[in-house]
């Protein structure tokens, strides 16, 4: 298993990261324990949930998928041997998930914070991340942004000051931003330098095959303010697994349980380009799924690779990536489908 350094700390992280949404939703706790052992024999030390798991979102498991980490945690007493990430849900109209409007206000960061410490089984988080803005911004696959002049946002600094009392008092070490935008990231760490705050250490944004936009803006700032990416839906939703080509409906996959709530990667340019990416796959004696995530983790910019999946067949496929180099003849083919249509699902 190859390991990179997370952000400018001296943690190093596996360059596969175990993702955990489906937990507590499509798979149990006793399926999630054996990926999590799995995990750690093949190499994994780094693990990501958020508060609002599993996904999709529900009053009824919020929540869920830390309580099975935790309880994992607990049974197999290996703390040190994991890093743990999570995540503070953004602003958002679940008014159910704490009775009110979410903000990341200094009340609600220390509230989620609490809670998700009690959830884990442990006395620190070692990345905790800012699910998505609390300001309005293109994230989720939104473009074409628009600026609201009287919007009302939780102010940056107050954000990063409620994050700097927790790491003083030592319930989380690092911070890092999900669903971020150039602008956002770079308002991080300039308020962060200022003012003498912590400095975020990763982003987590969705990047595959079908989605580069990362590329545009935000890679440069990852690559010299050592700030990586944690590369999400790396498979597009599984639609670059091949398993969906031809308008095949698997059953108990998360496209045909949930089709109508994520169209991300179903509309037509996603179709079409996640069946030219799995033919070239095929073509050069590859499964859709090792190009896919080895073009992933081969970027300069990834810090590490989110993967999840559903059965340990599907887990074992998806950490054997990190053994396979794809060759410059087969980059030059990717691009030049890449070159075709840059952006088909942003």
């Amino acid at each position: 298993m190859k390991y990179n350094i997370l952000g400018n700390t001296d943690i190093k992280v596996s360059i596969i990261c175990l993702g955990t949404m489906t937990w507590g939703e499509q798979n149990s706790e006793n399926e999630g324990f054996q990926q999590m052992d799995m995990a750690i024999e093949e190499g994994i030390n780094f693990f990501d949930t958020a508060e609002l798991y599993s996904v999709p979102p529900r009053k009824e498991t919020f929540g869920s998928t830390e309580k099975i980490i935790g309880n994992w945690l607990k049974k197999r007493k290996c703390r040190n041997k994991v890093i743990i990430a999570t995540k503070v849900v953004g602003r958002s109209g679940m008014k159910w998930f704490r009775n009110k409007e979410t903000r990341l206000n200094k009340e609600q960061i220390n509230e989620a914070i609490n809670e998700s410490l009690k959830r884990l089984n442990t006395d620190y988080i070692d990345l905790y991340q800012l699910h998505w803005p609390d300001r309005k911004a293109n994230f989720f696959g939104k473009l074409g942004y628009k600026h609201e002049n009287e919007e009302d946002f939780i102010d940056i600094r107050t954000q990063l000051e409620v994050l700097a009392e927790n790491i003083k008092c030592g319930k989380i070490r690092h911070i890092g931003l999900s669903n971020e935008t150039p602008w956002g990231l770079m308002k991080f760490l300039s308020v962060s330098e200022k003012f003498d705050l912590p400095k975020v250490v990763s982003v987590q944004n969705p990047y595959s095959l079908l989605n580069r936009s990362y590329e545009v803006g935000l890679a440069e700032i990852s690559i010299r303010e050592k700030c990586g990416l944690l590369a999400y839906s790396p498979l597009a939703f599984g639609m670059l697994t091949g398993k969906y080509d031809n308008g095949a409906k698997p059953d108990g996959a998360r496209l045909t349980l949930y089709a109508d709530m994520y169209t991300r990667y179903t509309k037509p340019k996603g179709l079409k380009y996640s069946e030219k990416f799995n033919a070239l796959a095929k073509q050069n004696n590859m499964t859709p799924t090792e190009m896919a995530l080895s073009f992933v983790n081969s970027r300069e910019f990834i810090t590490s690779n989110i993967i999840g999946a559903t059965n340990l067949k599907q887990l074992k496929e998806n950490i054997d990536s990190h053994k396979i180099d794809l060759t410059d003849d087969l980059i030059n083919e990717i691009e030049a489908i890449h070159d075709e249509n840059p952006y088909p699902c942003p």
